[in-house]
């Protein structure tokens, strides 16, 4: 159940994996794209996933529609201020929207640098008129290797003042961590917080060279640190944060079902664990399915989903007094049924 005296916030969402199915049929048609589908109903299947995919690299398949379609500046900042809207549809106190500009810039060779602008743009103007608390993580995409990582990250500094943290995520097995060691540490220079996405394609190696050479304090998914006793006491002990996301873990196939997640066990060894949604546009939920509807099938009761809800306002990317002033202005907005 979710608390109603407490924020509701979403630490782990994708940008680009949440932009609504209406969005992709106008711009399609806007820019004159192949679509597989002309409407909402026939695109569904070509977007979300329906079943379990075999792998995180088949679940990211799916992102090719909705990146698909960012044929412009105007595209991106379309997609990021309805982002916004969406979280505050949803009900959402507070929001870290995550973006790789790389990978939104790719498919029609557009400037990373003005992705990002757009984007911030687009999610500057959101959080004015929905009233809500938005912050951004920016991406470094493994996928395209270190030397792209560079250019991705530059581009990311151009809007430095204006991202809490970045990010490192993709395909973790054939790019790991120690690739951008020299990344991470410039962004860390740059007085920006780090969350890396580890233990979820790979074990928890990648988890410990997350949070020792690569300075994570917090960690995406993180679903393998539990195969080592000793790793779940060190990110307990030094209030590491995980981001889990229980039904996208459950559609790549890294759990094989709700009941097989390790959430339940972090947050009972005094893991600073969270409730996320990771793609809610490619997954077909939000974050009220993810606590009223996942958790418990993943056997959180009631006290575990409340303090999932507290840790997530512990360690989201604020300041003191931001927490302050988001818990102060919570009943404002009228609670969470």
């Amino acid at each position: 159940m979710i608390d109603p005296t407490l924020p509701l916030c979403d630490l782990h969402r994708h940008l680009d994996g949440n932009v609504r199915l209406e969005t992709i049929l106008d711009l399609g048609r806007q820019h004159g794209l192949p679509l597989p589908a002309a409407t909402v109903a026939d695109l569904r299947p070509h977007v979300q996933v329906t079943e379990p995919r075999p792998g995180v690299m088949a679940f990211i398949d799916k992102f090719q529609w909705m990146i698909g379609i960012l044929a412009d500046y105007d595209a991106c900042y379309r997609v990021a201020l309805e982002n916004v809207e969406d979280a505050g549809r949803e009900g959402l106190d507070y929001v870290e929207l995550r973006f790789s500009p790389w990978f939104m810039a790719d498919p029609h060779g557009l400037d990373p640098a003005g992705v990002v602008e757009a984007v911030v743009a687009g999610v500057t103007a959101g959080a004015r008129d929905e009233g809500i608390k938005v912050n951004l993580i920016g991406i470094l995409s493994r996928t395209y290797g270190p030397d792209i990582a560079w250019q991705e990250l530059d581009a990311l500094l151009r809007c430095r003042d204006r991202l809490v943290a970045v990010d490192l995520a993709g395909d973790e097995a054939r790019w790991p961590g120690e690739l951008f060691v020299a990344h991470l540490q410039r962004a860390r220079e740059q007085g920006l917080g780090v969350t890396i996405h580890a233990g979820e394609l790979a074990g928890p190696a990648s988890v410990w060279q997350a949070v020792r050479h690569l300075g994570a304090t917090r960690i995406g998914h993180g679903v393998r640190a539990l195969e080592d006793p000793a790793l779940l006491e060190y990110l307990a002990e030094h209030g590491i944060g995980i981001e889990s996301c229980l039904t996208s873990n459950v559609q790549t196939s890294t759990v094989p079902d709700y009941a097989s997640h390790p959430l339940r066990a972090f947050l009972e060894r005094g893991l600073l664990a969270t409730i996320n949604t990771d793609d809610p546009g490619i997954s077909g939920i939000d974050l009220r399915h993810e606590y009223k509807v996942a958790a418990p099938a993943a056997g959180l009761t009631a006290a575990h989903i409340q303090q999932a809800q507290r840790n997530a306002l512990a360690v989201a990317f604020l300041s003191a007094d931001e927490r302050q002033s988001l818990t102060e202005s919570h009943p404002t907005r009228g609670g969470h049924p």
